[in-house]
């Protein structure tokens, strides 16, 4: 493992995607340490570093990574995670099916990781335990993208769940990241205010919660502040549109950029990544240029 801390590490499984949409059907590397580690490469972060798990399938994915200069801590597990994506004409909605599942995180197998920003991408209930996250917590800021804490796997089908630990980890989450659907699933309101704030009384200090086309919504500090949804050309492929945001958003909180700031540079990738298939392959020009053209 690397001595030198990062400035943001993502950590998180790399996984095989099965995209299903009316328009097309392909298979391609997926998961948040995925679209996360390419839409920084794109912007050219420095200071970035991915840890993820894999099996021997995706080995080869993890190569190409590296050789596309980004930086990846490979920790090896018996499987990669297998998802299949099925989207319809709303493509806000999609349903999902595992197919394969990785062993999870542990405290001992990420003892030696150092960061400022940690970027945990969850893909199931149990990919990272609770003290995964206090050890962390320990080391830098940790971010977290709620969606895999609510999976619940049954058979090959991805059911969404409350989970039973929620009050206990908010803590140890400064920033932490929820859909629509998410929000109502923890906290049982569909206010996104009210939702932000009963998150914040549980004790996350940074509450971010994408809301599709309405846009998004951080509250931090006590304050809220409304990030609009950029228009985008056209509506290709939407996997991977809330860790492409992320990755925007911790990107410029980590630069030490506002959150209003950071939620529209990250909003303005969505757009961008929205029209295109695969994870984010715009450029930082892109990204200011759109939201100049809409301030």
């Amino acid at each position: 493992m690397k001595e030198t801390p990062y400035d943001l590490c993502c950590i998180g499984h790399i996984t095989l995607d099965r995209v299903i949409t009316p328009d097309f059907t392909a298979n391609m590397p997926g998961g948040t340490a995925y679209y996360f580690a390419k839409a920084l490469r794109n912007l050219d972060h420095r200071g970035f570093g991915l840890v993820t798990s894999v099996g021997p399938t995706e080995t080869a994915v993890v190569e190409a990574l590296r050789a596309d200069g980004i930086e990846v801590e490979m920790i090896p597990s018996r499987k990669s995670v297998f998802f299949e994506n099925r989207y319809g004409t709303d493509r806000n909605h999609r349903t999902q099916r595992v197919l394969a599942k990785a062993d999870p995180f542990t405290p001992e197998s990420l003892s030696n990781v150092r960061a400022r920003y940690f970027h945990l991408g969850t893909l199931l209930s149990d990919d990272f335990p609770l003290d995964v996250i206090r050890r962390l917590a320990e080391r830098g800021i940790v971010a977290v993208d709620i969606q895999g804490y609510l999976r619940k796997v049954v058979g090959e089908s991805v059911e969404a769940t409350d989970f039973p630990y929620k009050k206990e980890i908010m803590p140890y989450i400064h920033i932490l990241k929820a859909n629509e659907h998410e929000m109502e699933t923890l906290t049982s309101s569909s206010d996104p205010e009210e939702a932000a704030r009963i998150l914040a009384d549980w004790g996350c200090r940074e509450v971010v919660l994408t809301l599709g086309d309405k846009g998004s919504l951080v509250y931090e500090g006590g304050t809220f502040h409304r990030i609009p949804a950029y228009p985008a050309k056209e509506i290709v492929d939407a996997t991977g549109c809330g860790d492409t945001y992320m990755a925007g958003y911790l990107m410029k909180r980590s630069q030490g950029a506002s959150c209003e700031e950071a939620g529209k540079w990250a909003a303005a990738m969505c757009s961008l990544k929205l029209a295109r298939k695969g994870p984010f392959d715009g450029s930082a020009d892109e990204v200011r240029a759109l939201i100049e053209a809409h301030e």
